[in-house]
């Protein structure tokens, strides 16, 4: 049955609880939303949308196909197993020179690779060697080869699923097939994925001819504040899961939680808690806590009448299912269900969105164009989906359009007041990404860096200003990206730092955090190196047992410079008194203002900039006063969570060298390992 409900409206009858004013004093510090679902949000749902046993499963249509998503795309009572519909590509069957050719250069690795010998190590890249030649001669045998080690190597009791041909098996295949296994990839693979290998060091880089110019000496004259400040909102890793089934098992041992198929090993049966409709701790955001955080952000920022200048969305809009559960219609869906109502509720200001690693499928993946022939082309479903979107949007201009579909959903959008957006697709460092493991000794495989290169070199030729967004951070405590292209990152940054590049922002970690970038490669780290900073914005979910939260920049409209920045959050340990009723909902209250938060101690003009400077000096505060990282820094990384673990002792020190870190490369060489999470 289809139940119909009246065209959407601004929602009315709004409960509020308020608590004071923001530092900022222009907007409410705490916001409750109404408990009832907003039914107006669509014309028609599958089931009713005003009951409280169930997520509300609206009928969506794709406004860039015109076809109407089914229920059992979303049906949480009936989750799909395998996707069958849409085309898994393997390699070509290479030819018998090519075999041969491929022998001779993979032997010839294998002798002049230092690491090879009696050692765990080197049987892992001799058993990728025998891999190989499967791929090149049979790939069909590819999936079935991966599945066969993985259950004799018990890796995984869902090894078929996981590891078939209509899962991950054609994505190993294609890494075996072209990857210089014997040589540094394989050492790689064989270090990431099994451990079984040390890490390979970063490379040296060879920039010669890498910069079309020198970096300008004197730099151009800075750019003048104009004491207008803009609003700016920072979204990230919303992860809509439209498969939440209330009072599934909320506290699971079996993956993600508050599904119909989860449980917790303790009470199989029966679940130990319930989940509730707004969303756990455990969980992804189900549509009643979207829709709950889209409703605060507007009263809570002051931007009702407004709205923003423009808001940053750094990338993850899918659930954490696993590979065998999704399909690109599952994938598409969530965007359209997404971008509609960023659009629908946050008002008409632009939205500059990047691509995650859960915003693809099979998840992490993004193969390099250099691959041979639909190999290089096979995620081009996804990039022109997603352009299309943004162009329908009304966010991608015209100019950025084709730019996006041909770089992998990546895009520069030159905005009228001066400043140019440089969206990337970080998944092409993501360690995540199996694909990054072919030719992974080239910082630059995938040609993401000569983009952003050239872009900014257009930039500082032009006299304009840029902010980079991307979603999988280039530093922090280097577990998320490969060491060579952020090695190359961090030199770019430092060739048009401070004159071109403002500001950078990530997603990803679901954390509060924050990297400063320095010059020369980190090699003299102060406040008079400091050149620029990268700003991780806090998720949307819970996912893995945080609370939700968002943020917006008070920033210069001369500058572009970062002035201040809010954060809010929602305690979701609250979430289980809101069930059984429908007055209230989720409370949004503000957390912190970073300047008040860090910069008491330091002598800064109050129209100062929260710039690279600004936050080495919190850092160099941090090592005279520790409780500034166990005590403030450690709770807002979390979010206010009550399961935040302390920080104390050598935490304190990591977290700092970590807030120093630009690239992995840099947090590898300089910062004690295993404290970069709260979760």
């Amino acid at each position: 049955m289809v139940y119909s409900a009246p065209g959407f409206h601004v929602v009315a009858g709004v409960v509020c609880c308020l608590f004071g004013v923001a530092a900022n004093g222009q907007s409410e510090s705490a916001f409750t939303v109404p408990g009832a679902f907003p039914t107006s949000l669509y014309s028609k749902y599958y089931n009713s949308p005003t009951a409280t046993t169930a997520q509300p499963q609206p009928v969506i249509s794709d406004p860039v196909t015109h076809e109407v998503f089914p229920l059992s795309l979303t049906d949480p009572d009936n989750i799909p197993q395998n996707d069958t519909v849409d085309p898994h590509p393997l390699p070509p069957v290479a030819s018998p020179s090519q075999i041969l050719q491929q022998a001779i250069t993979q032997i010839q690795s294998i002798a002049a690779n230092a690491a090879f010998g009696n050692s765990q190590c080197a049987r892992c890249q001799a058993s990728l060697e025998v891999a190989k030649f499967v791929a090149l001669s049979a790939p069909d045998q590819g999936p079935s080869l991966a599945v066969s080690l993985c259950e004799y190597f018990n890796y995984s009791s869902t090894c078929t699923a996981n590891y078939g041909p209509l899962a991950l098996g054609p994505i190993f295949t294609q890494v075996v097939a072209y990857a210089d296994v014997g040589g540094y990839d394989g050492q790689l693979i064989c270090a990431e994925f099994l451990g079984l290998c040390s890490v390979p060091p970063t490379l040296p880089l060879n920039l010669t001819g890498w910069f079309s110019k020198p970096k300008p000496n004197p730099l151009p004259p800075p750019k003048q504040p104009t004491g207008e400040r803009l609003k700016v909102l920072h979204i990230s890793d919303l992860h809509i899961d439209p498969r939440y089934a209330n009072n599934a098992e909320a506290n699971c041992t079996s993956g993600l939680c508050c599904r119909e198929n989860s449980y917790n090993s303790e009470s199989p049966h029966t679940p130990i808690l319930p989940a509730p409709r707004f969303g756990y701790f455990l969980c992804d955001s189900p549509y009643a806590l979207i829709a709950a955080v889209l409703q605060a952000i507007p009263p809570l920022t002051g931007s009702e009448t407004t709205g923003f200048n423009f808001t940053l969305f750094t990338g993850d809009m899918l659930a954490h299912d696993p590979d065998y559960q999704q399909s690109r219609a599952y994938n598409e869906y969530s965007e359209v269900v997404l971008f509609d109502l960023i659009k629908r509720m946050l008002g008409p200001g632009p939205v500059y969105v990047t691509l995650g690693n859960h915003d693809n499928y099979p998840t992490d993946q993004a193969a390099p164009l250099s691959m041979d022939g639909d190999l290089g082309q096979q995620f081009s479903w996804l990039y022109d989906h997603v352009t299309a979107l943004w162009e329908y949007q009304g966010w991608l201009p015209a100019a950025s359009v084709e730019d996006s579909r041909a770089h992998y959903a990546a895009y520069m959008v030159k905005r009228a007041d001066g400043l140019r957006i440089i969206s990337l697709n970080t998944n092409l460092w993501y360690r995540a990404n199996y694909l990054n493991y072919i030719n992974a000794s080239h910082p630059d495989t995938s040609g993401m860096m000569r983009f952003l290169t050239d872009e900014l070199q257009a930039a500082e030729d032009a006299g304009d200003r840029a902010w980079i967004i991307g979603h999988v951070p280039s530093g922090w405590d280097g577990t998320n990206g490969l060491y060579n292209p952020t090695d190359l990152c961090e030199c770019s940054v430092d060739r048009y730092t401070p004159h071109v590049i403002v500001n950078i922002f990530w997603g990803h970690m679901h954390e509060d955090e924050l990297s400063i970038f320095y010059a020369n490669n980190g090699t003299n780290i102060s406040a008079e190196t400091a050149q620029a900073v990268s700003w991780m914005g806090p998720s949307v979910t819970p996912l893995t047992k945080l609370n939700s939260g968002f943020r917006m920049y008070e920033v210069d409209s001369g500058t572009f410079e970062v002035l201040d920045a809010y954060t809010w959050k929602s305690p979701v340990d609250t979430y289980s008194q809101l069930d059984s009723q429908l007055q209230y909902g989720p409370a949004f209250e503000f957390e912190y203002s970073a300047r008040d938060a860090y910069g008491r101690n330091i002598p800064w003009g109050a129209n100062d900039p929260l710039n690279a400077t600004w936050w080495h000096l919190v850092t160099e505060q941090m090592e005279t006063n520790s409780s500034l990282v166990s005590d403030v820094w450690n709770t807002y990384q979390g979010k206010g969570s009550v399961f935040i673990p302390p920080c104390t002792g050598e935490c304190v020190t990591a977290r700092i060298c970590y807030i120093r870190s630009g690239s992995s490369s840099i947090a590898q060489q300089n910062c004690p390992r295993g404290y970069g999470s709260v979760q």
